[in-house]
C-alpha cells in the first residue's frame, strides 16, 4: 500500500504513531419496517427496554469512572442521561410507533434526525457540534436494538499487542471513549468533528494527540495500518515510508522530554526575566474543570463558559436551568479554586441556537440575536443567571462577563440589569458581593474602535480572538471552503489586538485574552510585546505558555513587536514573527 497523507483540524497537540483500529458505528441506516396493530405495545416497550438498558449503561460508566479521569468525561456522560431522559427522546420516538406504525429502529432515527436538522444552521461552533449528542445517544440504544456494538480489541496477557493503537471512526462519543481507559490507545482520528466537539475537548484534556474533521479517514484507513497523527499540525500519514517514521519517532521522542521539564513549572510564577509577573488563567467549560486549573497552576479561572448548563436540554425554554441550579454549578467552580478568582461569562446564546424546537433560525446566525442580544430580549432568564452568579460571588471572588457588547445603551442596559437583580437578591436576604467586577468581552470590530465607552463604565476587559477574527475578517473558521482565510496575524486583527491592550493599559483596567490565540506558545512573544499580562487558555497549555514567558525579556520584545505592527506586507511579518522568536 503506497503512503498518503490526510488533512484536518488540529485540536490536541504531540505526535501519535501506532496501529490503526477501526471502529465500527451503529450505523443510522436501519431497516424500516411497518409493525402490525397488534404488535404495537410490544415494539413500544421493545424501545423503552433498549432506553432503560443505555441508562444503566451510562449509570455504570459512571460509577466505574476512575478518581483520575478527566472531569468533562463525567460531565458528558451527564449529559447524554439527560438526553436520554428528554421527552423528545425518551417519549416522541413511542409516540411515531404508535401513529405511524414504525418498527423501533426507524422511529428513534426518525426523530434523531428531525432534532438534528435543527442544529445544522447553528452559528455558534460550539453548540452547533452538540448535534453529535444527540446522535451518539440515538447509536447508543441503536446498538441495544439491534445488538450491534464497536468495541474495541482485548488487550493480551501481556498487554503488548495492541500498545500504541489509533482509533480511527466516523464520531466517537465520550462514553465510548471509556473503552480506553485500560487500553494502550496512542490517539484519535475522526471524520467528524471541529475544535469544540468532545472528541476534540476530551483528547485535550487527557492531553492525546487527536485530528478531527478529516472527512473521510475512516473509509480511507484501513485496520492495522501504520498511522501516525501530527497534532500541532492536523496531519495524518498512513504507511509512512521508514524515514518518515523515523524523523517522527525522533520528533515524539523530544516532546516528551520538553513535557518532563514542563511539569516541574507547576509551582513556578509566571515571571519574565526581566522581572514583569504575568496572570495564566483557566478557560472551562465545568466546575469539575477546576481540578485541571489548580494541577496546571492557574492563577485563577478567566473564562467559565455557562453554555454547558443550557446544552442537552432538548425541551428548549421550557426546561432552562433553575437560578438554583445555575447557583450550585458557579457556587462550586468558586469552591474548587480555593480563593482564586473566576470570571464567569453570561449567556452566549441565541436565535442561531435556539433553545425551543419550533424556533426559526436566524437568516444569518453569527450576526443575528446571540448572546448579550438574546440575554436583553430575554429580561427574566437573564435575571435568573444574574442572580446565579451573584449568590456565587459570596464564596469566593467572582468576576462577571458580559460577551458581544457593541453598543452603549447595550452597556447602560446590562448594568441596569445587574443592578435590578442586586436588589431582588437584597429584598430576598440572600449575600452576594456588592462590589463584583463587571468586565466586556471584546470581540466585534466595533467594540474594538469603541473603547472610551467601554473603560469608562466596565472594571476590565477580555479580548475573545475567536470572534474577533472572524468578525474582523469576514471568516467562518469552521467552514472548510474559507477556512485557510482564518489568520490572527492579519495586519487588521493585530491592529485591534494592540489598539485594545493599550487603551486599557492607559485606562488603569486590566485585559485578558481569552481566545485560542492565548494558549499558542507562536503568539506568546507577540502578544507580551503588545503588552497583555492576562492569558486564559485551556489549562493544558498553561505549562507550555508559562515556560516561554520564563524564557522571555519584554524590554527587547517591544522594540521587534513595534516592527510587526507596522507592517502590513504577509511576508514581512512572517519574517518579523521568526527574528521574535529568537528575541
Amino acid at each position: 500500500m503506497a503512503s498518503f497523507t490526510l488533512h484536518g483540524i488540529p485540536v490536541s497537540r504531540g505526535i501519535a504513531i501506532g496501529r490503526a483500529h477501526l471502529l465500527t458505528p451503529a450505523a443510522l441506516d436501519v431497516k424500516h419496517y411497518l409493525v402490525p396493530d397488534e404488535s404495537i405495545e410490544a415494539e413500544v416497550q421493545r424501545l423503552q427496554n433498549a432506553i432503560a438498558t443505555v441508562h444503566k449503561e451510562l449509570q455504570t460508566l459512571w460509577s466505574d469512572l476512575p478518581k483520575d479521569s478527566p472531569a468533562e468525561l463525567g460531565a458528558f456522560i451527564d449529559v447524554h442521561a439527560l438526553i436520554l431522559s428528554d421527552p423528545m427522546i425518551a417519549e416522541v420516538p413511542l409516540d411515531i410507533i404508535r401513529a405511524r406504525h414504525y418498527n423501533a429502529e426507524w422511529a428513534l432515527v426518525t426523530q434523531i434526525d428531525e432534532l438534528s436538522s435543527q442544529f445544522d444552521d447553528i452559528g455558534d461552533a460550539y453548540l452547533r457540534e452538540r448535534k453529535a449528542d444527540i446522535q451518539q445517544v440515538g447509536e447508543r440504544v441503536l446498538k441495544v436494538l439491534t445488538g450491534t456494538a464497536g468495541s474495541l480489541p482485548k488487550v493480551n496477557e501481556h498487554g503488548e499487542t495492541h500498545a500504541g493503537m489509533i482509533v480511527v471512526a466516523h464520531d466517537i462519543s465520550p462514553a465510548d471513549m471509556l473503552q480506553f481507559r485500560d487500553r494502550s490507545f496512542g490517539g484519535f482520528i475522526t471524520d467528524l468533528g471541529g475544535q469544540n466537539s468532545h472528541t476534540a475537548i476530551v483528547a485535550r484534556s487527557l492531553d492525546i494527540p487527536a485530528a478531527v474533521g478529516m472527512t473521510n479517514a475512516s473509509a480511507l484507513i484501513q485496520q492495522d495500518d501504520w498511522v501516525i497523527i501530527d497534532g500541532d499540525n492536523g496531519v495524518v500519514v498512513v504507511d509512512p515510508p521508514p524515514e518518515v517514521l523515523n524523523q517522527y519517532r525522533d520528533r515524539q521522542l523530544r516532546i516528551q522530554r520538553e513535557r518532563k521539564k514542563l511539569s516541574k513549572l507547576k509551582k513556578t510564577p509566571a515571571v519574565t526575566r526581566d522581572g514583569v509577573k504575568i496572570n495564566l488563567y483557566a478557560n472551562i467549560e465545568f466546575p469539575e474543570d477546576c481540578a485541571s486549573a489548580m494541577e496546571a497552576g492557574a492563577n485563577g479561572v478567566g473564562l467559565f463558559r455557562s453554555e454547558f448548563l443550557f446544552m442537552g436540554r432538548i425541551g428548549g425554554s421550557a426546561n432552562l436551568p433553575t437560578e438554583d441550579e445555575q447557583f450550585e454549578s458557579y457556587r462550586k467552580a468558586v469552591e474548587m479554586m480555593k480563593g482564586r478568582p473566576v470570571t464567569i461569562r453570561t449567556l452566549d446564546i441565541g436565535a442561531d441556537k435556539p433553545l425551543d424546537a419550533a424556533e426559526q433560525t436566524a437568516p444569518n446566525p453569527a450576526l443575528g440575536l446571540r448572546a448579550i442580544r438574546y440575554c436583553l430580549a430575554e429580561p427574566q432568564m437573564f435575571l435568573a443567571q444574574l442572580r446565579a452568579i451573584l449568590r456565587a460571588s459570596a464564596y469566593g471572588p467572582v468576576k462577571l462577563l458580559v460577551p458581544m457588547l457593541a453598543h452603549a445603551f447595550e452597556i447602560e442596559k446590562t448594568l441596569g440589569l445587574i443592578e435590578h437583580a442586586m436588589n431582588q437578591l437584597r429584598a430576598a436576604n440572600k449575600v452576594f458581593d456588592p462590589l463584583i467586577q463587571v468586565g466586556a468581552m471584546i470581540e466585534i470590530p466595533a467594540a474594538a474602535l469603541t473603547l472610551p465607552m467601554f473603560v469608562k463604565r466596565m472594571d476590565f476587559l477580555s479580548i475573545g480572538t475567536n470572534d474577533l477574527i472572524q468578525y474582523t475578517l469576514a471568516i467562518d473558521r469552521v467552514d472548510h471552503e474559507v477556512a485557510h482565510l482564518y489568520n490572527p496575524l492579519h495586519p487588521a486583527v493585530l491592529q485591534l489586538l494592540s489598539h485594545t491592550i493599550t487603551t486599557g493599559a492607559k485606562a488603569g483596567i486590566p485585559v485578558s485574552v481569552c481566545g485560542e490565540m492565548a494558549g499558542d506558545t507562536k503568539l506568546t512573544r507577540l502578544l507580551l510585546g503588545m503588552g497583555l499580562r492576562e492569558f486564559s487558555m485551556h489549562p493544558s497549555q498553561i505549562l507550555s505558555v508559562k515556560q516561554e514567558i520564563l524564557n522571555c525579556d519584554i524590554e527587547l520584545l517591544a522594540p521587534q513587536t513595534k516592527k510587526i505592527l507596522r507592517s502590513f506586507d504577509p511576508g514581512d511579518i512572517a519574517d518579523a514573527m521568526e527574528a521574535l522568536a529568537h528575541v
